[in-house]
């Protein structure tokens, strides 16, 4: 209980930072010079809780708040498997092509083959991040960062790690992922490698220390999104910085200051994120050297970015979806999707990019 009151409380503490804010600036006219041609949409259901949009191939799997996952053909929007579960979700979804997870609010780990819930298990607290599924196994990490591992075909729980938590846990999702052989996870602060097969700590490093005077401002988890180029792995460190590891060794790269909460992405020379004021930035991936920021989204809640080809691509809370240079942020097109705002981060399925509105419409779009 206190851990979902904590974090329920940092959720409510920065939506009334993003009330507070200043109005942005009025867009300016949209000139279109890079075509973005509108593919295909589809209805999924409201989207309240940080849903993560899994692609494996041609297939996106995806959730809504109410229950409903489902997995869409992405080259047509059509629907391959759709289920409605008894229970409304707090984290969702992984996949590995085959299985597909997802949490409940009530702290269930379910499990489906094809659309078909084949098992779940009771987690004991409140889970945020989607989870992994990877190599037979379903991982989950939970807001009191236990990371559990399940077989994925019969939900038997194989092992459990935890580390010790802080009085407040911020109400996003984390890092959780594997590169390589390594599961990789974020912990506060600290980016750590687990063996998969047992959960043994292979590596653990800390990308920024904590600092203010309150729990609140010594808030620093690693959150969801982030860039990889071979082994070197770029994360966002909550309302700190932005920051690069060796993910076969551990050892830190760089780390920069760098106020945001959403996750980064990147290509081989440069790492991409937005700020919490809305301004975009970019950093040398070598050494962390601040390459540009643009202040034209200004006061805009912006979703992280994706790296798409040569553009750098971002959603906003009015429903914009932002293509731009990656070069100098230059703008390239703009698209409305629908006024209820786009929050979840845009993903790229082969040559289509799929973004997900709050009011739970999947858009489709190829750039041309």
């Amino acid at each position: 209980m206190r851990t979902l009151i904590a974090a329920v409380l940092v959720s409510l503490l920065a939506a009334c930072a993003s009330n507070d804010r200043p109005k942005p600036a009025p867009l300016e006219a949209n000139v279109a010079l890079m075509a973005v041609r509108a593919a295909w949409s589809a209805s999924l259901g409201a989207v309240d809780f940080p849903l993560a949009v899994h692609v494996v191939d041609t297939r996106a799997f995806l959730a809504a708040g109410d229950g409903t996952v489902l997995a869409l053909d992405t080259q047509t929007g059509s629907d391959l498997w759709r289920t409605r579960l008894d229970s409304p979700l707090s984290a969702g979804v992984g996949s590995d092509g085959r299985y597909a997870a997802v949490v409940s609010r009530a702290n269930e780990l379910m499990v489906l083959d094809a659309g078909k819930l084949v098992w779940r298990q009771k987690l004991k607290v409140l889970t945020l991040t989607a989870p992994l599924v990877a190599g037979g196994r379903v991982f989950t990490l939970s807001t009191d960062r236990t990371v559990n591992a399940f077989d994925a075909a019969t939900g038997q729980r194989l092992w459990q790690q935890q580390k010790s938590g802080e009085a407040l846990v911020l109400g996003q999702a984390g890092l959780l992922t594997a590169v390589g052989d390594t599961l990789v996870v974020g912990y506060g602060g600290r980016v750590a490698g687990l063996n998969p097969s047992s959960g043994a700590p292979r590596w653990e490093t800390a990308v920024v220390s904590a600092r203010g005077t309150n729990e609140v401002e010594r808030l620093v988890d690693v959150v969801a999104g982030y860039s990889r180029e071979g082994s070197q792995m770029c994360v966002r460190s909550f309302q700190y910085a932005v920051a690069c590891v060796d993910a076969s060794t551990g050892r830190a790269l760089w780390s920069k200051p760098a106020n945001g909460s959403t996750g980064v992405s990147g290509d081989a020379s440069t790492v991409y994120g937005t700020e919490s004021d809305g301004k975009l930035g970019a950093w040398s991936r070598k050494d962390g050297e601040k390459l540009w920021t643009l202040e034209r989204y200004r006061f805009r809640t912006l979703t992280a970015p994706l790296v798409a080809g040569r553009s750098l691509i971002i959603g906003d809370d009015s429903g914009n979806l932002h293509v731009l240079s990656k070069t100098d942020g230059a703008p390239l097109n703009r698209i409305m999707t629908d006024d209820s705002g786009l929050f979840v981060a845009p993903v790229l399925a082969g040559k289509t990019l799929l973004v997900v509105s709050r009011r739970g419409t999947v858009y489709a779009y190829r750039p041309e």
